[in-house]
């Protein structure tokens, strides 16, 4: 334990200074989290000044706990408070990314992987102090519905406005009718974006979480597209192929979480017709560490290490690329399987959008 006190007091203060603010947005989160499941963001999302008693009684919650509440979300700038008149108000920009999780913005849901993350501390330290593996069925369950309400905000901003017309030819196909491959599809929000945005091709989601299937036959059962939308359960280096092939095979925020990406990627290149296509969304990294030591980067490389890195150890091979694994590190195992053409097609703040050609 460091005893010595000769170090720079004001390098000291200033990080003192940084740890309060994580504090606080750590233990603000599960208010954040409290506000989403009780609807409370969704009572004041007309932008009306209330008080603790009126969102109390519209939410039927406890009035001193609400009261409370209120307070923290002032104090984090999530709320206006008026002390004049003792109200608290909610801005119209904040209850667009609050309170509508199928808008590009909505919020809570990172927060919700964050939680589970915290949940699981014990579990991933036994791992980091033995073999380093936590398979992905082991975590807690609000890590899987995180994930999901966590990128779908990403794919309803980009994923049929964006990228897919992106991509060199491929929209025509899924207009006149395609068969396209979803893998690592979770609870299948990306699977039944395309398709509804796409009714005449055909759309299989592959995961090999069985829950995570389940929950994605009901969500598609629920969106009405059962017809050309179905899902099972299968690896990433064995999901079967019918017929000719697919013509698009797409990976959404989920290869790096991969034991064997370059055997799944091989995979991909023989399941394709010959014209077929590669879509591969990774979250956004540069090459080098120095490169990403940013918010994103802090995002990425804090969520790595507690789910993704240890979810690859505990798959055959166990590559572990890591959520920060960078487009050149993406590249050299895409053409090590055999795609002669990679190209990146589009980008987010928190995503990178690549094409493979076989």
């Amino acid at each position: 334990m460091t005893t010595s006190t000769d170090f720079d007091a004001a390098r000291l203060e200033a990080f003192v200074g940084r740890f309060a603010a994580d504090l606080g947005a750590v233990l603000h989160a599960a208010t954040v989290l409290t506000g989403d499941r009780l609807g409370l963001y969704t009572a004041m999302a007309d932008g009306e000044p209330v008080t603790p008693d009126t969102l109390a009684e519209r939410t039927g919650t406890d009035r001193r706990m609400v009261a409370e509440w209120l307070a923290a979300q002032a104090a984090s700038q999530y709320v206006e408070y008026d002390h004049d008149d003792g109200t608290f108000r909610l801005p119209q920009e904040h209850a667009f990314a609050l309170t509508d999780e199928y808008n590009p913005i909505f919020a809570p849901g990172g927060l919700q992987v964050a939680a589970s993350t915290l949940a699981d501390v014990p579990l991933v330290a036994t791992a980091m102090a033995g073999n380093g593996a936590v398979d992905w069925g082991e975590h807690h369950p609000e890590l899987f519905e995180g994930t999901e309400r966590f990128f779908r905000p990403n794919y309803i901003g980009g994923l049929t406005s964006e990228w897919l017309p992106a991509l060199d030819g491929v929209e025509e196909k899924l207009r006149a009718g395609a068969t396209v491959a979803d893998v690592g599809c979770g609870h299948g929000s990306s699977t039944i974006l395309m398709a509804k945005a796409y009714p005449a091709s055909t759309f299989v989601g592959f995961d090999f979480h069985p829950p995570s299937v389940a929950a994605a036959r009901t969500a598609a059962a629920a969106a009405g597209v059962g017809d050309n939308c179905q899902f099972e359960v299968a690896s990433a280096t064995d999901f079967p192929t019918e017929g000719e092939g697919y013509h698009l095979v797409c990976w959404f925020d989920c290869f790096h979480d991969l034991g064997d990406p370059a055997g799944a990627a091989r995979h991909t290149r023989e399941a394709l017709v010959p014209d077929g296509a590669m879509l591969l969304v990774e979250p956004r990294a540069g090459d080098r560490l120095e490169d990403n030591l940013n918010p994103v980067g802090r995002i990425f490389y804090s969520a790595s290490t507690t789910v993704c890195v240890p979810a690859s150890q505990a798959q055959p091979v166990g590559t572990a690329l890591g959520a920060q694994a960078g487009e050149g590190r993406l590249r050299e195992v895409l053409t090590g399987a055999g795609f002669t053409a990679v190209r990146r097609v589009a980008e987010t703040p928190f995503n990178i959008v690549l094409e493979a050609r076989p």
